[in-house]
């Protein structure tokens, strides 16, 4: 495994390569571990170096407009291009952790990689289609997250953290498709009972001194559900 960083603080974490194209020449497989705002600068200085048949694959939290501007950008050089998204955090998986893989490289990273041990779903032959559903995994994943945090924030200054933090912890113990069925259609169904329900949180929340950004937005979904 050969590595390259431009920044010369990085640890060093595999051997060294002191370019970008020294880092790629030859590769079976070419994995770019940046950010979304880099991943353009690292598929352009790489893709000078790439051969007809390479693999280069962007691991990048992105959006799918992105990706498909990767794989547009590669397409010249013959580099077989696949939009992978990690779907779970990688400390304590390692290469293990599970990935969603498309375009025309897909199969590819399926085989050299998840012949590693990663678990890689392919989920279609078009760049972006793995950025699409990490995306929207993300708007649930994310948006529990934030509640936790909103919810957690306000019980601490209510002086019941330690029971609302219990409450939420037996909650996502116990959940499963029921609970998302739920969900769905009781929101649609009480949605006009509980815009009143979270327009009382929203208050609660502000007298604690608490901005309900997620309480709020809450609101105006079941607004939105209730008129229709």
């Amino acid at each position: 495994m050969v590595g390259f960083d431009p920044r010369p603080e990085v640890g060093e974490v595999a051997k060294r390569a002191d370019s970008p194209e020294e880092a790629v020449a030859g590769a079976d497989a070419v994995l770019s571990l940046n950010s979304a705002d880099a991943a353009v600068v690292a598929a352009r200085s790489a893709g000078s170096a790439l051969v007809a048949g390479q693999l280069y694959a962007d691991l990048n939290s992105a959006g799918p407009q992105l990706k498909r501007e990767l794989a547009e950008l590669l397409e010249p050089t013959g580099a077989l291009f696949a939009d992978v998204a990690l779907m779970a955090t990688v400390p304590g998986r390692g290469l293990r952790t599970p990935a969603l893989a498309s375009g025309p490289g897909a199969e590819l990273f399926a085989e050299r990689i998840g012949g590693l041990g990663m678990p890689v779903e392919v989920v279609g032959p078009e760049p972006g289609q793995a950025a699409v559903r990490k995306l929207l995994r993300s708007v649930f994943m994310k948006g529990v997250a934030t509640a936790a945090i909103e919810a957690l924030t306000a019980a601490t200054a209510a002086d019941c953290e330690d029971w609302l933090r219990a409450e939420i912890a037996g909650a996502l113990a116990s959940a499963d498709g029921a609970l998302l069925e739920r969900f769905e259609t009781g929101s649609r169904k009480h949605a006009a009972r509980r815009v009143h329900e979270m327009e009382d949180a929203s208050a609660l929340l502000r007298e604690l001194g608490v901005e309900p950004r997620i309480s709020d937005a809450s609101a105006g979904w079941l607004k939105e559900l209730r008129d229709q």
